[in-house]
């Protein structure tokens, strides 16, 4: 048995190396800062859509889902039906602003309309934003290493850390975008698998498996008690899910860089409008196989009469060690640390352009050429390695990290959706106006999280309404000359 588990680790570790060697292969590509932060705009749309996907789905999400379905039902599935309104939002809103013009980060078109100032408060809300969340979504990946070592061992979480630093650093967004194509296709490889492996352990089939967990199947709670104490504290109900859900995308693909940049990497706008909406198919399909491998282990530690580990999120990782075929085990936990290295590596990239490209370059008082900027953004995505890392090691005792990592991002999406909604949408309001409505929305958000049992799934919709309410009435008491957005 020792022996089947070496095989297993031998199966990890030669992930590890090979996909570190396959991101590094693109450095000889690396020669300004459009080949490093933009991919040089030649990436074909379909991998850029595969890396979306890749970029919004995570440890979290892996290990998380499962533990949704296994403890409730499908009703996560409505905050994925908003994912589709939001597509359509920001195609509409935000995308063509993007495309005027060569952008670099979202961030700029905060001072095209607003001014220098809007730019750096709205990039550095971003760079905590993300810091913060990544961090506990790097701390995931000791979830996963602890089942498979038996430790929780901080070496082996600075392991991961590093291998992906070094392909990154080295690569830049064209080896983020092509290793989250191949990390993509084998984690959602793995997950099929393990499916079929589940599904082949539970006797009677499915039948069997409606028979004991069919309610766990129920996607959708239309429930219109708009006045019931519990409307807002439901997470995923129809309302939550649908208006929580397509504010919540708006602001992440549509206002954050991490997403953004990989709009910005494409051809054309009419090949970033297809990635964006591609990624949704593959999204949807990507958390209905998930959910229904948490209902699967449902029925499976029900027939077996198990108690099942505990936090939840310890599910699905600790079932494909402890009873999948060897190699096979293998495989899926190198699938499952492959989500989490494409989005490390992704939020390096994010975390270092947004870093250079709205504070650095801006304020620079020297010009400097093309090697040298690069050389400082190489250095910026180190620096962010090991912020991050140091972050994850202070997120240990959360009970949901998916839950968690959402919420922690939904605190200041509203404030970064409601001004970017405030800047294509609006010419009267002005940039302290602006800002007003960002702090008002990051106290309000702090207080909703801190104080109250509101829903996470609807922090986007108050903290945006509040960022939008600020500024438009201090916009009546403050006259500003707005700044003209131009390409």
């Amino acid at each position: 048995m020792q022996f089947m588990r070496y095989l297993d680790l031998g199966v990890i570790v030669a992930y590890l190396i090979g996909i570190t060697i396959f991101g590094a292969r693109f450095e000889e590509n690396q020669k300004s800062l459009r080949d490093y932060f933009l991919g040089g705009r030649n990436a074909p749309w379909w991998a850029i859509a595969f890396s979306i996907v890749s970029a919004e789905t995570s440890t979290l999400t892996v290990i998380g889902t499962p533990a949704i379905s296994f403890n409730g039902n499908f009703g996560f599935l409505q905050v994925v039906f908003g994912y589709l309104l939001a597509r359509i939002v920001i195609i509409t809103l935000l995308l063509p602003h993007y495309f005027r013009g060569e952008m670099f980060t979202a961030y700029e078109l905060m001072e095209r309309r607003f001014g220098p100032r809007l730019r750096r408060f709205t990039a550095g809300s971003f760079l905590a934003l993300r810091a913060m969340a990544e961090g506990v979504r790097v701390f995931a990946i000791s979830i996963v290493i602890s089942i498979v070592l038996g430790t929780g061992e901080v070496w082996s979480i600075l392991l991961i850390v590093i291998l992906t630093l070094f392909y990154t650093f080295e690569g830049g967004l064209t080896a983020v975008i092509w290793t989250d194509v191949v990390q993509m296709i084998l984690y959602v490889a793995g997950a099929i698998l393990s499916l079929v492996v589940i599904f082949g352990k539970i006797p009677g089939g499915w039948e069997h498996v409606m028979a004991v967990a069919g309610a766990k199947f129920t996607v959708f709670d239309f429930r219109t008690d708009f006045f019931a104490p519990d409307f807002f504290t439901r997470t995923f109900s129809f309302w939550a899910g649908v208006i929580g859900g397509c504010f919540l995308t708006t602001a992440s693909h549509g206002t954050e860089q991490l997403m953004v940049q990989r709009l910005l990497a494409a051809r054309n706008e009419a090949e970033s409008r297809r990635a964006l909406l591609v990624s949704w198919g593959v999204i949807m399909f990507q958390f209905t196989l998930f959910l229904l491998i948490g209902v699967l282990l449902y029925v499976y530690y029900q027939d077996g009469n198990l108690a099942p580990p505990n936090p939840p999120d310890r599910i699905y990782p600790a079932f494909i060690w402890n009873n999948l075929p060897v190699g096979v085990a293998g495989l899926i936990i190198a699938a499952i640390l492959a989500a989490a290295m494409s989005n490390l590596s992704a939020a390096l990239n994010s975390l270092a352009s947004t870093t250079v490209m709205d504070f650095w370059r801006p304020l620079s008082r020297r010009s400097r050429t093309d090697p040298e900027w690069l050389a400082l953004a190489k250095r910026s995505t180190v620096a962010w390695g090991a912020i991050l890392f140091g972050i994850a090691l202070v997120a240990q005792g959360v009970q949901s990290v998916l839950q968690a990592g959402l919420s922690i991002a939904s605190v200041v999406y509203g404030a970064l959706l409601g001004v970017f909604l405030l800047g294509v949408s609006t010419r009267h309001v002005g940039q302290r106006a602006a800002m007003a409505g960002m702090l008002a929305s990051l106290i309000t958000m702090i207080y909703v999280k801190s104080w109250t049992s509101i829903a996470w799934t609807w922090y986007v919709v108050i903290g945006s309404a509040v960022t939008v309410g600020v500024a438009l009435a201090v916009s009546l008491f403050i006259k500003e000359e707005p700044v003209q957005e131009h390409a």
